[in-house]
């Protein structure tokens, strides 16, 4: 018996991993957003970040709504955002992760926004500017005050499910 698409079962797709699926092809840059709170430094891992302009200098972050972190930043008003270099895997877990101690064993300093890990191939000092509902998500709008990166070191990626690095094709 030859199989055709008629004679196949039908096999059920879940529409929001197929989405997340196909997504997962495009690489995305990891991040921790940190702020210092009265109780010590908060911070989480995103991998969604954007430039939104240059004049004002603003950039923008997507946060899940049901992140328990994220108010906490809010409240703050300002968060530093640390690019994550291609080392810091477990780091962007430990971020992601649950536990409420993320920067035990992480080496920071203070930036005006907050903590910055100090070995980040960039960096950017934000106030909060505006935010946004967008179905499970929020997203935030940042104004940039301050900012400064590395020339050495390779920026951690996250590609179809896995971290990786990138580096960039030598220059003719």
């Amino acid at each position: 018996m030859t199989l055709t698409a008629s004679t196949l079962p039908a096999i059920e797709v879940d529409p929001r991993r197929h989405f997340r699926n196909v997504l997962g092809h495009l690489p995305t840059g990891v991040a921790v957003v940190a702020t210092s709170g009265p109780d010590g430094p908060i911070g989480m891992a995103v991998n969604s970040i954007t430039s939104v302009s240059l004049d004002p200098p603003l950039i923008s972050i997507c946060i899940a709504r049901t992140s328990s972190t994220w108010p906490r930043i809010r409240s703050m008003g300002r968060f530093c955002i640390s690019i994550l270099a291609e080392h810091h895997e477990q780091t962007s877990r430990r971020f992601a992760g649950p536990d409420p101690d993320r920067f035990a064993g992480a080496s920071w300093r203070s930036q005006s926004g907050g903590p910055a890990l100090d070995d980040a191939v960039a960096w950017l000092d934000c106030d909060v500017y505006a935010e946004y509902a967008a179905g499970d998500h929020t997203i935030v709008v940042a104004q940039v005050r301050d900012l400064g990166s590395t020339d050495d070191g390779r920026a951690l990626v996250f590609f179809r499910g896995s971290y990786g690095t990138f580096a960039p094709h030598e220059q003719i």
